[in-house]
C-alpha cells in the first residue's frame, strides 16, 4: 500500500476541484492505497495537508488547472495532470504516481536570487499603490532579487502578473489596504501586509516576507501561530481562522475595500449629474424637461451610478469579508438600504452583516464532497440574501434611516460658527495621517453623503486635501533655507500632486520632520474646510482637484472656493515657515526618505 497526497484545483473552484478529488479516493480505494487530498476551491483550501504528511507521502498528485505550489513537496515523487484527467481515469493517473512518477521537485534557492512576485493596493488606487510597488521594487534590487509588481490601481491592474510569472515566483507579496484576489496563489508561499511598510522600507518587508511567509491556504500549526500571525492573507485566514486578527484592522480594510469599488460610480454620477446641470440648468431634473439631453443626463447620473453606489459599497464590503459567496447578500443588502432611506450609513451596515453572516453560514454548514460545489452558488447566496434582508427590513433599516435622516437635516441647516467647525474638523483629518484612517473617515463620511445630496462635507474635504501638498510646494519655492535641495526639487512634483487632489505628494516631507510639517499641513487644511463650509460651496463629484472646478456646476460659489484653496495654501506655507528651522549653512543635497503614512 502506498501512502499518496494530491492537491485538485480549477480556476472557479467548484465543480472539477471536488469532482478530482472524488475520483482520486474512489480509485485509491479500490487499489488498497492511502489518499489524502487537498482541495484548493472558491472558499479557500479546504482538507489542508500538513508537512507531516507531506514527508510521510511516498507520491505527490497535482490535478490542477491553476497554479499550486511545487515547492512544498521538494523531494517528493510528484506527478501533474489536469483536473479532466484526474476524472477521465483516475487509475492510469493513480498508477503513473506510485510506478513511474515524474523526478522530484527540486526546492526553490532561499540563499543567492529569488524570482518574487507582488501586489500592491489601496482604496483610491492612486498614490499609495505605486509609491508601495516603488518600494518593494528597491527593496528587491538591494538584496539581490528580481521582483516583478502588479499595481491594482484606479484604471485597473498595471504590469499584469502572468500566470507563467506566479508558476515560477519563489514568494508572492501583497502589500495592500484593501483585500484584493489572492485565489491565483494557491499553493504559494504568501507573504501579506500594507502598503505603508512597503513604502517605509520595502527591503524589510521582503526580508520579513522570506522568514514569515506560508502556504497560502494552509492552516496555522496552532492557534497561538493564527493569533500572532496579523499579516497573514485573508483567503487562508478563512482556513485558519480568520476572526482571530485584530477586529479594527480587519474591519478598515474590508471598508476601504468598498470604498475603492463604490468611488468609480460616485464619480461618474456626480460628473453627469454636474454636466446635466450645465445643459439643462438647475431645474432640469424636472418632468417638463424630459426627453432632453440634461434631462437624459441627470437620468443617467443620480438614477444610474447614483443608485448603484451604495449597493456596490455594501457589496464589496461582504466581498472583502466572505469573498464571492457573499457579494449577492451585500449587494441586495445596500439596495434595501437605498429602499428604506437609510443611506449610505445603512450600506455599510448590510455590507458588514451580509459578510458576517454568509462567513459563519460558511464555517458552519458541512456538507458531502459531492455537493461542496453548491455552497458557494446556490446555499451560501440565498442564505446570506435571505438573513440579511430580513435584518435589513425589519431590524436595521428603519433605526438607520431615522438617524441617517436626522444627519442630514442637521448638516442642511448649520450655521455659519457649526458649518466652520464641521469644515475645520474635516479639514484637519484630511491631513493628519495623508492615507490613513482618519484621512479615510473623513473622505468617506463626505463621499457617502452625495448621495443624500449634501455636498457641503465633499467640498471641505477635497480643498483640505489639496492643500498639504501645494502648500509644501509652495514653502519649498519661497522659503529655501527651510529645505534641501532634493525636498525643493520634490516639492515641484508636489504642487501637481495637490492640483490633482492627491494628499499623499506631502507624505516625504512630513516623513523627514513629522513634528513640524504635520501641524503646519493640520492648521492650513482645517482653515480651507472651515472657509469652504462658512462661504456655502458644495461641490458634487469626490475626486478630480482644480481640474473639476472647470466643470459647469460641479462646485457652487466657485470663487470663494478658490479662495479657501489659496487661503489654506498659504497658511500652510507661512506655519512652515514658523515651525521649520532654517538648515545650517547652505542646503545640502540629501536624498530623500522613503515615505510613511
Amino acid at each position: 500500500m502506498a501512502r499518496i497526497v494530491a492537491v485538485t484545483a480549477c480556476p472557479t473552484g467548484i465543480a472539477h476541484t471536488y469532482m478530482a478529488a472524488e475520483a482520486l479516493q474512489r480509485a485509491a480505494r479500490a487499489a488498497g492505497h492511502s489518499l489524502r487530498v487537498e482541495t484548493q476551491g472558491s472558499v479557500g483550501a479546504q482538507d489542508v495537508l500538513t508537512p507531516d504528511e507531506i514527508e510521510a507521502a511516498d507520491a505527490v498528485i497535482l490535478a490542477v488547472d491553476a497554479s499550486v505550489d511545487r515547492a512544498r513537496f521538494a523531494g517528493k515523487r510528484l506527478i501533474e495532470v489536469s483536473t479532466s484527467e484526474a476524472i477521465r481515469n483516475a487509475p492510469g493517473v493513480l498508477e503513473q504516481a506510485v510506478g513511474s512518477a515524474a523526478a522530484p521537485a527540486a526546492a526553490p534557492a532561499q540563499t543567492g536570487e529569488l524570482r518574487i512576485v507582488g501586489i500592491t493596493s489601496c482604496p483610491t488606487g492612486i498614490a499609495h499603490t505605486f509609491m508601495a510597488a516603488e518600494g518593494l521594487e528597491g527593496g528587491a534590487r538591494t538584496l539581490g532579487h528580481t521582483i516583478k509588481v502588479e499595481t491594482q490601481g484606479s484604471v485597473g491592474a498595471g504590469n499584469a502578473l502572468t500566470p507563467q510569472d506566479i508558476a515560477q515566483a519563489d514568494l508572492v507579496v501583497i502589500a495592500a489596504d484593501t483585500n484584493v484576489d489572492l485565489s491565483r496563489f494557491a499553493g504559494k508561499r504568501l507573504y501579506q501586509t500594507g502598503t505603508k511598510p512597503a513604502i517605509k522600507d520595502g527591503a524589510a518587508v521582503i526580508r520579513q516576507a522570506l522568514e514569515q511567509a506560508r502556504p497560502h491556504g494552509a492552516a496555522a500549526g496552532t492557534a497561538a501561530d493564527a493569533s500572532g500571525r496579523e499579516d497573514a492573507d485573508y483567503l487562508a485566514s478563512i482556513q485558519a481562522g480568520k476572526s482571530q486578527r485584530k477586529p479594527q484592522f480587519s474591519a478598515y480594510r474590508h471598508l476601504m475595500t468598498g470604498v475603492s469599488f463604490m468611488l468609480p460610480f460616485v464619480v461618474a454620477g456626480g460628473l453627469l449629474i454636474a454636466l446635466a446641470f450645465a445643459i439643462g440648468g438647475i431645474y432640469v431634473f424636472q418632468d417638463q424637461y424630459a426627453g432632453t439631453l440634461g434631462n437624459t443626463l441627470f437620468k443617467i447620473g443620480s438614477n444610474g451610478a447614483f443608485g448603484l453606489f451604495i449597493p456596490v459599497l455594501a457589496g464589496y464590503i461582504a466581498f472583502s469579508i466572505a469573498d464571492r459567496p457573499g457579494l449577492a447578500p451585500g449587494m441586495v443588502g445596500g439596495f434595501l438600504a437605498v429602499l428604506t432611506g437609510s443611506g449610505f450609513l445603512g450600506g455599510i451596515a448590510a455590507g458588514f452583516l451580509a459578510g458576517y453572516i454568509t462567513f459563519y453560514l460558511n464555517r458552519g454548514i458541512r456538507l458531502p464532497r459531492t455537493l461542496e460545489g453548491l455552497k458557494p452558488t446556490l446555499i451560501l447566496p440565498l442564505l446570506g440574501t435571505l438573513l440579511t434582508g430580513l435584518l435589513m427590513m425589519y431590524v436595521v433599516g428603519t433605526p438607520v434611516a431615522t438617524v441617517m435622516t436626522a444627519l442630514t437635516e442637521w448638516l442642511r441647516g448649520l450655521q455659519s460658527t457649526s458649518a466652520g467647525v464641521l469644515g475645520a474638523l474635516l479639514g484637519a483629518m484630511m491631513s493628519f495621517d495623508m492615507g490613513g484612517p482618519l484621512n479615510k473617515a473623513a473622505y468617506t463620511f463626505s463621499t457617502g453623503l452625495l448621495g443624500s445630496e449634501v455636498y457641503g462635507p465633499m467640498a471641505a474635504a477635497m480643498v483640505a486635501g489639496m492643500t498639504p501638498p501645494l502648500g509644501l510646494a509652495l514653502a519649498s519655492w519661497l522659503f529655501k533655507n527651510r529645505f534641501t535641495t532634493d525636498e525643493r526639487e520634490a516639492g515641484k512634483a508636489a504642487a501637481v500632486l495637490g492640483l490633482a487632489f492627491i494628499t499623499e505628494g506631502a507624505i516625504p516631507f512630513a516623513a523627514r520632520d513629522p513634528l513640524r510639517v504635520i501641524p503646519s499641513l493640520v492648521v492650513g487644511s482645517a482653515v480651507a474646510g472651515a472657509i469652504s463650509m462658512i462661504a456655502g460651496c458644495t461641490l458634487r463629484v469626490p475626486h478630480g482637484g482644480v481640474f473639476v472646478l472647470f466643470i459647469p456646476n460641479a462646485v457652487t460659489n466657485l470663487p470663494m472656493y478658490i479662495v479657501a484653496l489659496l487661503t489654506g495654501t498659504v497658511i500652510t506655507a507661512l506655519m512652515l515657515l514658523l515651525l521649520k528651522r532654517p538648515l545650517a549653512g547652505t542646503p545640502r543635497t540629501q536624498d530623500a526618505p522613503v515615505a510613511a503614512d
